[in-house]
């Protein structure tokens, strides 16, 4: 009877990982249904937007007036890049400076209380940062710079600074960490000081984290939406200083699709930025991809 018993229960527990496959399998194919059907969807209005609109006025013409049927994007392609690389080089030494600190600098017990308060940091909602911006960050650019409003790319820019930090620092401090002892070890044996090791030996050999850590908060900072949109102006005009309003693919997206027609030039000019943004992402994610491959190699 015992061996009856077993052979039932190794039967049980081979039907259950079978079915627990299928269920992973059925999971990863609904998802990539989603996807698939979502870049279908944006793609496809966003592309009969060049019904009406040619390709060199949408991506190379910055006026931007439904209105007068005028539908150039160019200024807020521009002004995602630009809020992203702004954001991205006041947050990274930040971010990696803190990144070292916890993974090399900081004693057990500070470490156990700064990695928990930084995953937390995430969960905080981006309105709150949009709000804080607003009613903090916004009128101290407009005294401290005597400017006329106080909004734009570089309110903006600095609050994805903050925003990001998160990502930076846990990434990195896990490339770092990930960084073999011995190679330390090596380094202070042969005679370089702490920081000599910290700089020559232990961020080369986390360079490919450290750089994933980047590309993924620049993700994170061309997507966000409000925080941007509530400090950065919302002004369809090219960015000639960092005190000028403009605005950005997700701001004006989530200004506007209110207000359109749905199947209008204006409504699939909205897609259509839409997909720009999407395709850039998708973009960032495939330089991630490679940067992975190239240090599992």
């Amino acid at each position: 009877m015992a061996i009856t018993a077993d052979n039932r229960e190794h039967r049980l527990k081979l039907a259950y990982d079978r079915y627990v496959r299928y269920l992973f399998i059925a999971s990863a194919f609904l998802m990539t249904i989603i996807i698939l059907s979502i870049i279908v969807f944006v793609g496809q209005q966003g592309l009969m937007t060049f019904k009406e609109v040619s390709p060199l006025e949408f991506f190379l013409s910055s006026k931007w007036d439904p209105t007068e049927d005028s539908f150039g994007a160019l200024s807020f392609v521009m002004g995602s890049l630009y809020v992203t690389v702004l954001a991205v080089l006041f947050g990274a030494p930040l971010g990696l400076a803190g990144a070292i600190f916890m993974a090399k600098i900081a004693p057990e017990w500070l470490r156990e209380i700064m990695r928990p308060a930084t995953d937390l940091y995430v969960a905080i909602p981006s309105v709150v940062y949009g709000y804080v911006g607003l009613t903090v960050l916004v009128p101290f650019i407009r005294e401290f710079f005597h400017v006329s409003t106080g909004f734009g790319l570089l309110a903006a820019a600095m609050i994805l600074s903050i925003m990001i930090l998160p990502t930076i620092i846990s990434i990195s401090e896990d490339a770092i960490r990930a960084v073999p002892k011995t190679l330390e070890e090596a380094s202070l044996a042969l005679g370089a000081t702490r920081w000599q090791t910290i700089a020559k030996v232990l961020l080369p050999s986390a360079l490919p984290g450290i750089l994933t850590a980047i590309i993924l908060a620049m993700a994170r900072a061309i997507g966000e939406t409000m925080a941007v949109q509530m400090v950065i102006g919302n002004t369809p005009q090219m960015v000639k200083s960092l005190f000028m309003p403009t605005s950005t693919l997700p701001s004006e997206i989530v200004v506007e699709m209110g207000n359109t027609p749905f199947g209008s030039a204006w409504g699939n000019s909205l897609f259509l930025m839409a997909l720009v943004l999407l395709l850039l992402s998708l973009v960032m994610i495939l330089v991630i991809r490679q940067i992975a491959a190239r240090r599992m190699a």
